[in-house]
């Protein structure tokens, strides 16, 4: 079933990717339990989702902070990419979402506006048959400040050539809609797996 759509001419759909696109969160927040599990590192799963959109790195730095760590930052979001990547087979496309991609393609431009890394975002995206749909893949090492600020939105929007006022995005996490309303876009709250 589609998801509703806000009243207006959109000429470009942003779409975040984890949670949005592809129904990835369980997987992810297993990797994160696995790769923290040998730190003895607490990761509640409402944090996990709270934080929904932050760079993996941000994170970790964040979470050596909260438990007094020293968690190399590096080789732990590596083993923690590795083990989602691992996961990948069991990942599906975001119902609701994936209608509206099928629906528009060939006729409005897409973008994915992402706090993962390219390999990451790319890798989902070809588990799904999808990456041929966007063109354009704004990731974490492409934008200096991470969601909520609308610099990965605005980035888009300027890659493919739309007004900012003219693109809808596509989100799931209350940081991705506070970054799409910064860069004055429309949004479509993606609902967590949970409510849909």
């Amino acid at each position: 079933m589609l998801l509703p759509l806000p009243p207006g001419d959109f000429q470009a759909y942003l779409f975040d990717c984890d949670g949005t696109i592809t129904d990835s969160m369980p997987v992810h927040y297993q990797a994160w339990q696995q790769a923290l599990a040998g730190w003895a590192c607490d990761f509640p799963e409402d944090l996990f989702y709270a934080w929904g959109g932050r760079p993996a790195a941000d994170i970790i730095v964040d979470l050596n902070e909260r438990h007094g760590l020293a968690m190399p930052v590096a080789t732990v979001n590596e083993h923690r990419e590795s083990l989602f990547q691992s996961g990948l087979a069991t990942v599906e496309a975001v119902p609701g979402v994936l209608e509206h991609i099928e629906e528009a393609f060939g006729r409005v431009p897409f973008a994915v506006v992402s706090g993962s890394t390219r390999e990451s975002v790319t890798a989902s995206l070809t588990a799904l048959g999808l990456l041929d749909r966007f063109p354009v893949l704004v990731c974490a090492e492409d934008y200096a400040r991470p969601k909520p600020d609308p610099e990965g939105y605005l980035s888009a929007a300027r890659q493919l050539g739309v007004d900012p006022a003219r693109c809808l995005v596509f989100e799931d996490t209350e940081l991705g809609v506070r970054a799409a309303e910064a860069a004055g876009m429309a949004f479509v709250r993606v609902p967590p797996p949970w409510d849909r």
